[in-house]
């Protein structure tokens, strides 16, 4: 009976056995049949293969909050990679762009001063392109300078930039985005606005008469979207700056018609605007209210301007500490209309300059911006080639030979 009992368990034991050969043998021929469906997979890429599936399995059975430590990690080690920057700071200026050059161009009073003050989008685009490719990256304005405290006093410093490693601090800045009527009868966008997903985008009439709705006529969704896709060109999503007057409105919206019926409408439409540029990365600051000459008005003219601006503008982009003078002369330290200036609130105050300049006052830090026009496209060729070479960024399409004679020849 004992004996009987022993090979029945032997049976049973070898019958085990065999289950479980099985059993192995099928889960090895799945592995293989993984690894034989593709010709390319050679001898022991089927580890490979388990490893694979193995890092996909753990990162879906990780919870959500996993994934997101690790894009903070990633995003310190790049904090931990800037470096202190202590060279010139390039800050350059354009106006709106010419988004129709037939209006721009078309033989008018205003062409020539299209001409000779503003770029095509096409020269724009090709701006910033050679600007990306040496090493610029865009800085907020305001990382400028810092307050510090000497017991009842506010003394202004300069801060150190901290910039990524092999990258050149710039800013960007643009003069009167407030779409003037002259400038919407010579071929600018009309203004600003959000389309029905809340983005910024553009509104103007065609030449045909069309009403039409873009992304790609304008500074704005145009360096957003070249941000976007070209994020280590931009410090921390840093766009620019938008210098506004005030006499026209801002950005399109007449916000200086205080008794029009459609004023509320106006600021409502352009404070929406507004929060979505700042959300972008866009600050603002003053261009006088009535664009006045600094260095030429009185001071109590400069002052009343700068209220006017404070009580219109100012009220609707929020505080700035930028000032960005008018017709790019300046006023001084030591004159009252500078101190007046700096009693207002702006402690970073730009004038017009060849070259990248700073000087610190001890309430103010004055800046020279470069002037990116016509002017400078077609007449000063070397001044600009430490940002780029003008003669390959000129729409030659869009400008009148009349302007450009003799640079084609030269590439």
């Amino acid at each position: 009976m004992y004996q009987i009992d022993q090979r029945m368990s032997k049976k049973i034991i070898a019958i085990l056995c065999l289950i479980a050969i099985i059993i192995s043998t099928s889960g090895c021929t799945d592995i293989l049949d993984t690894s034989k469906s593709s010709s390319n997979i050679q001898v022991g890429q089927n580890i490979e293969l388990e490893v694979i599936e193995q890092e996909e399995n753990t990162s879906k059975s990780q919870p959500e909050n996993v994934k997101i430590e690790d894009e903070k990690d990633d995003k310190s080690e790049e904090i931990q990679n800037l470096v202190p920057y202590n060279g010139a700071v390039q800050h350059i200026f354009f106006h709106p762009l010419i988004a129709y050059p037939e209006l721009a161009f078309d033989g008018d009073a205003k062409e020539r001063g299209f001409n000779d003050y503003f770029v095509t989008i096409q020269e724009f685009e090709r701006i910033i392109q050679s600007l990306y490719e040496k090493n610029y990256i865009l800085i907020d304005i305001n990382m400028l300078i810092q307050e510090k405290k000497e017991g009842d006093k506010t003394k202004i410093e300069r801060s150190t930039l901290m910039i990524p490693e092999g990258k050149k601090p710039l800013i960007i800045s643009i003069d009167d985005m407030n779409y003037y009527d002259y400038m919407r009868e010579n071929g600018t966008i009309y203004k600003l606005i959000l389309d029905d997903e809340g983005n910024i985008a553009t509104y103007s009439i065609a030449p045909d008469g069309e009403e039409k709705i873009a992304y790609d006529n304008e500074i704005i969704p145009l360096l957003d979207k070249f941000v976007e896709s070209h994020t280590d060109f931009s410090l921390d999503g840093t766009k620019g700056v938008i210098a506004l007057t005030g006499f026209e409105g801002v950005l399109g919206y007449r916000t200086n018609e205080i008794d029009s019926p459609n004023y509320q409408k106006e600021k409502e439409s352009a404070l929406a605007v507004i929060e979505k540029l700042k959300e972008n990365g866009w600050t603002f600051a003053s261009h006088g209210y009535g664009h006045r000459d600094a260095a030429k008005i009185s001071l109590k003219k400069l002052i009343a301007d700068t209220n006017k601006w404070r009580d219109e503008v100012g009220s609707l982009v929020g505080p700035t500490k930028v000032y960005i003078y008018p017709y790019g002369s300046r006023v001084l330290p030591g004159d009252s209309k500078f101190q007046a200036l700096v009693d207002a609130g702006f402690n970073i105050l730009c004038a017009v300059g060849s070259q990248a300049y700073e000087k610190l006052d001890t309430n103010a830090l004055m800046q020279d911006r470069r002037h990116i026009d016509g002017i400078g496209l077609i007449q000063q060729r070397e001044r600009f080639l430490d940002l780029f070479d003008s003669y390959k960024i000129i729409d030659y399409n869009a400008r009148p030979d009349k302007y450009i004679q003799g640079i084609k020849g030269e590439l």
